[in-house]
């Protein structure tokens, strides 16, 4: 395939006319859900910002996928991101974590998910419009009790264990940002 190029709103319709696992109109993935479901197929969905994509989150999609037959993988928006983990975050923009997610052999649909209130609360959307009969999440304090039970009333959870122990987004950047900074106070004692 050949890579896009252009302006992030021409690249994201490149994309998605070229790879139809990209699917952010909620309504047209409904109803190609809906041919899953008539086909008897189980819905598995998760969520996540996925930034700094890493082994540990496709270990954790490989073991989604195997909870059912069509694995949805919700992207959570920059804005969302920015709510909920600071304003120096996301470090890979909305449109091309979703691309990386599209291209992994066990999801089957990606779309955004940017439904969070004004107090930075999930609005669960993506359950709420889509047959999703379970509902992946990794244990942890990912989710509060009350999400958990919020989720239990549109579906199955499926708590997973964390599947990269040592390996973390937030890890991965601080520690490049602290090595470049040593690499920096390094070179100008050196000077």
């Amino acid at each position: 395939p050949t890579i896009p190029s252009g302006p992030p709103q021409a690249i994201m319709r490149d994309m998605q006319t070229s790879n139809k696992k990209v699917v952010t109109n909620l309504r047209e993935l409904k109803e190609k859900l809906a041919a899953h479901k008539t086909l008897g197929h189980k819905i598995v969905c998760t969520i996540g910002s996925w930034d700094m994509l890493h082994i540990g989150h496709l270990r954790y999609l490989n073991a989604a996928k195997k909870q059912g037959d069509i694995l949805v993988v919700g992207v959570d928006s920059d804005r969302g991101i920015k709510a909920y983990k600071g304003p120096l975050r996301p470090i890979i923009p909305q449109e091309e974590r979703m691309e990386m997610l599209s291209y992994q052999d066990c999801v089957d649909y990606v779309t955004l998910t940017d439904d969070i209130d004004k107090q930075g609360r999930w609005q669960y959307e993506i359950l709420k419009k889509l047959p999703v009969d379970i509902f992946v999440a990794v244990s942890g304090n990912s989710y509060t009790a009350e999400q958990k039970r919020t989720i239990k009333k549109f579906c199955k959870l499926q708590v997973l264990p964390r599947q990269a122990e040592k390996t973390s987004s937030t890890d991965i950047i601080q520690n490049v940002l602290k090595n470049h900074l040593i690499d920096m106070v390094g070179h100008y004692k050196s000077h």
